[in-house]
C-alpha cells in the first residue's frame, strides 16, 4: 500500500512571512498607514524600513538642493538677506559705509556655502536621526505608558517608514520654492504672507502651521496605536503632545535669542 503523503513542516530557522513588501509599504504609507504599520508589527525586523526611507529622503533632498541654488531668483535672495543684515548693522552705527561694502562680498560667499552645507547635513541627520528620536518617544509612551509589548527597533521602524511622508515634503517645498522664487515658501499659512519676514514672530509662528507635518504627525500616532494597541485618540493626544512641546520649547527659545542678540547689539 501507498503511505500517504505527508504535509512538510517548514525548518524551524525559517523566516515569518510576511504580507507586504518593502516597496509596497513605502508606497502604501501615504494610503494605508495603518495597514503598513499592522504588517510591521507582525513581521520580522528589518532595518530596510528605515534604512530605505532614509537614502531616499537623502537623494531625493540633495537633487532639490541642486534645483533650487541654480535658480537666479533665490540666488539674488541670498544677496538681498545679506544685504539687509548690513544695512542694518549701518543704521546703527555698528559699522562704516566702507566696512559695509567689504562685509556684502564676504556675506553673500559664506551665506551661500553655510546654505549649501546645511543642504547637504540636515537630510541626513533628518533619515537617520529622526526614527531613533522619535522612535525612543514612541516607545517610551507605547512599552512603558500604553503598555504595549513591542520593542524599541519596531518603533523606529514605524518612524522611518513615515519619513516618506518627508521625501514628498521635500518635492512639495522645492515646486513651490522654484515657482514662487522664494527660499521661504513652504506648504504652511506662511504663505498666505506677503513679503515674508522670518524675524517676525507672527510670521514665524505661521510656518509651523505646515500641512505637511501634520501628516507626519497623524502617521506616527497611528503608527503608535498600532504598536501598543492603544486608541488613536490616545496615540494623536501623546504624539500631537510631544511635538508641540519641543516646538514650544525652540520657538521660545528662538525668541530669546532673538532679543538677547537685539539688546547686545542694540
Amino acid at each position: 500500500m501507498e503511505e500517504p503523503l505527508q504535509m512538510q513542516e517548514p525548518p524551524p530557522d525559517a523566516p515569518p512571512s510576511t504580507g507586504m513588501s518593502l516597496a509596497g509599504r513605502l508606497f502604501n504609507i501615504f494610503a494605508t498607514p495603518g495597514d503598513v504599520f499592522q504588517d510591521v508589527k507582525t513581521a520580522r525586523a528589518s532595518a530596510a524600513n528605515w534604512v530605505a526611507p532614509a537614502l531616499i529622503l537623502i537623494v531625493v533632498s540633495w537633487a532639490a538642493s541642486v534645483l533650487i541654488f541654480s535658480q537666479a531668483s533665490i540666488m539674488q535672495q541670498f544677496s538681498e538677506i545679506v544685504d539687509q543684515g548690513i544695512q542694518k548693522q549701518v543704521q546703527s552705527r555698528h559699522m562704516t559705509e566702507q566696512q559695509a561694502e567689504q562685509s556684502r562680498a564676504v556675506g553673500e560667499k559664506w551665506s551661500i556655502i553655510v546654505a549649501k552645507i546645511g543642504a547637504g547635513i540636515i537630510p541626513v541627520l533628518a533619515g537617520f536621526g529622526t526614527p531613533f528620536v522619535w522612535g525612543l518617544f514612541l516607545w517610551l509612551v507605547g512599552a512603558k505608558v500604553l503598555k504595549g509589548d513591542f520593542p524599541y527597533m519596531k518603533a523606529v521602524e514605524v518612524v522611518g517608514l513615515g519619513n516618506m511622508i518627508g521625501v514628498l515634503e521635500t518635492i512639495v517645498k522645492t515646486l513651490l520654492i522654484v515657482g514662487l522664487g522664494d527660499i521661504y515658501a513652504t506648504p504652511s499659512l506662511a504663505l498666505l504672507v506677503k513679503g515674508f519676514d522670518p524675524q517676525n514672530t507672527v510670521h514665524a509662528l505661521l510656518t509651523i502651521v505646515n500641512v505637511m507635518t501634520f501628516w507626519v504627525l497623524v502617521v506616527r500616532a497611528i503608527g503608535l496605536a498600532r504598536l501598543s494597541g492603544a486608541s488613536f485618540a490616545k496615540a494623536a493626544l501623546w504624539v500631537f503632545g510631544i511635538w508641540a512641546a519641543y516646538t514650544g520649547f525652540f520657538f521660545a527659545l528662538g525668541q530669546a535669542s532673538k532679543l538677547f542678540f537685539k539688546r547686545f547689539t542694540g
